[in-house]
């Protein structure tokens, strides 16, 4: 990860950058093993900014989590049991996205 660029907050500079990899190690220094149930928040996502070209904020982040894997995990307590902190910009820092907008 030596030649991948990062802002002072620690996200991706070049979008094209993101790979498993650098999740990995990303989500290492946030103390976080990325599991299954990691991965498919991250992907999720990834697509979401795909269609959209923004990264959520907590509460429109949790309505996509509800609406494509379900009610159960789209839940603030679940994202923030496998996100601790502030979800919305872990995971988009762990996604290679940009922080979202409306978070501090």
């Amino acid at each position: 990860m030596a030649d991948v660029k990062l802002d002072k907050e620690g996200y991706l500079l070049n979008l094209a950058d993101w790979n498993q990899d650098i999740a990995r190690t990303l989500a290492a220094e946030e103390g976080i093993e990325l599991t299954d149930d990691h991965w498919e928040i991250i992907y999720l996502l990834r697509d979401f900014y795909t269609e959209f070209e923004l990264s959520p904020a907590m509460r429109p982040l949790v309505k996509a989590v509800a609406k494509k894997l379900g009610a159960e995990k789209g839940k603030s307590m679940y994202l923030m049991m496998l996100f601790p902190g502030s979800p919305a910009k872990l995971i988009a820092k762990l996604a290679g996205l940009p922080k979202p907008k409306n978070c501090l």
